[in-house]
Parts: structure tokens; C-alpha cells; sequence
């Protein structure tokens, strides 16, 4: 699928080496600037933190290390990050850790570039995923490529995005993987499968991808799609509001967990 090996990282609970017993399992995927497989270093005392204080159940956290790939199938067929992640990543952790198997103890999210493959991947195997948890997505405010302005992607140069989606860029591909329209074309299988929703973005994220998550929650919201959005007052992308950031959106797992 992927050039060979693939790094990851895993946080794992505490009392992992000296238990048997099964933990969740959460995919948290990096950031296009977070390309190192150490990325869990960076929320890792956060996480421990929280497990600490009992505000979320401890859970196997695993970020595999997928380059600045958007976590697609590349149009070209050359790399295949998705079949990889759901075809044999996600099957491979599900069988060397002791993690709960099945959908409803399964959970997505990731940060950024990671956002918007949380999305996607949440969106798209709906039997595999039981939560998506998805902070500052790299998304743009559009259902169609002929809709994105110049000022929602001028962080992705277009020899990034030909390499990816096609030279020239292949629109019916583009749309069929971008979250907000697998959300217009799907709402009802969405909305069916009750999959829970965590969208957030600060107010002042430096690439503008509020305008790309206020979009998508706009088109959840008219679907009648549940999902909890927040939009984050003051908050930059990443920067010193990203701990609490991150403790709110774990936070919300626990009310999933713990009803």
C-alpha cells in the first residue's frame, strides 16, 4: 500500500505492562507540520494528565507516522494511505495489543491535516470507527474543488495537491473524499449509524480553517446530523490554547464512554 516501514507511536495506559486488561483503541492522526512518528510526545503529558485525574477512560493511543499524505489513496495508485490504515493498520492493532475489539470501543481524531483525515476516514467507515475527534481540520469551505478560494488553499501548493488528487487536479476525486461532501451524499447513513461528532477550530487559526469547519458543521447541522462544534475564541492554530483544546475534546469521549 505505503512505502515500507511505517513508524508509530503508541501511548499506552499505565498499568498496561502489568495488567491483562483491554483498553479502548484511539487513531490520532499528525498534523502536515507534525510529520515525525514521536508526535504523541507533544499531547502526551496532556493525555496522561487527564487519565490522571479520571476525566477520560485510559485508552491504547496509536498515531502511525503517514508523511504530509492527507491520508489518501494517492489518485495515481502510487500510495494508498487509507486502504492502509483501515485495511491493514487498523486490523494489525487490533490484534497485538489488548484492545476492546469492535466499532463501539474503536474511536478517530487528529489534528489539522490530521482533522481532516479523521474526518474522512470517520465519515466513510462507519462500521469501524465508534467517535471522530477532530481539532483545527485542514478542510475547505466547499462541496466541489471549483468552489475553493484562493485564500482556503494557499498552504497546499499545487504540485502537492497534483501529486495527490491528480495533474490536472481530478475534481470528481476531490469531492468524493472531501468530509463535506461525503456528508451531503451520505447524511442519512451518517445520521443512522450514530456516530459521535467533535469539531473544533479557534477564531483566529492562522490558515483560516474556520472557514473549512464552520462549513462542515453548517452542513451536518442542516442534515440534523448530531455533532458538538466549538469554535474557539481567540485560539490560534495550535499555540498556548491547545492543552485545554485537547482536554475538551478527550472530555468528550468520556460523555460517550461514560453516559
Amino acid at each position: 500500500f505505503v512505502p515500507s516501514p511505517v513508524e508509530y507511536d503508541v501511548l499506552f495506559p499505565k498499568e498496561y505492562e502489568n495488567s491483562d486488561k483491554i483498553y479502548p483503541l484511539m487513531l490520532f492522526l499528525h498534523g502536515g507540520g507534525n510529520q515525525d512518528s514521536n508526535f504523541l510526545n507533544l499531547i502526551g503529558l496532556v493525555i496522561w494528565d487527564i487519565w490522571e485525574k479520571k476525566m477520560v477512560p485510559e485508552m491504547v493511543i496509536v498515531t502511525p507516522n503517514c508523511n504530509r499524505s492527507l491520508y489518501m489513496d494517492y489518485k495515481d495508485g502510487s500510495e494508498k494511505w487509507e486502504s492502509f490504515i483501515i485495511r491493514e493498520f487498523l486490523p494489525y492493532l487490533q490484534k497485538i495489543y489488548r484492545v476492546i475489539p469492535g466499532v463501539n470501543n474503536t474511536f478517530i481524531g487528529g489534528i489539522s491535516m490530521g482533522g481532516l483525515g479523521s474526518l474522512r476516514l470517520g465519515f466513510k467507515y462507519l462500521d469501524k470507527f465508534r467517535a471522530v475527534v477532530s481539532f483545527e481540520p485542514g478542510i475547505e469551505p466547499a462541496f466541489e474543488w471549483k468552489e475553493v478560494e484562493i485564500i482556503d488553499k494557499f498552504y497546499r501548493q499545487k504540485n502537492f495537491m497534483e501529486k495527490i488528487f491528480g495533474s490536472p487536479i481530478d475534481e470528481d476525486y476531490w469531492k468524493k473524499n472531501n468530509p463535506a461532501y461525503i456528508v451531503r451524499e451520505n447524511a442519512d447513513k451518517i445520521r443512522r449509524s450514530g456516530i459521535k461528532i467533535y469539531l473544533e477550530v479557534g477564531t483566529e487559526d492562522f490558515f483560516g480553517l474556520f472557514r473549512g469547519a464552520e462549513f462542515l458543521h453548517r452542513a451536518l447541522f442542516d442534515r440534523n446530523i448530531p455533532h458538538e462544534f466549538r469554535y474557539v475564541y481567540g485560539a490560534d492554530h495550535l499555540g498556548v490554547s491547545f492543552r485545554e483544546r485537547i482536554i475538551n475534546g478527550f472530555s468528550f469521549l468520556n460523555r460517550i464512554i461514560n453516559p
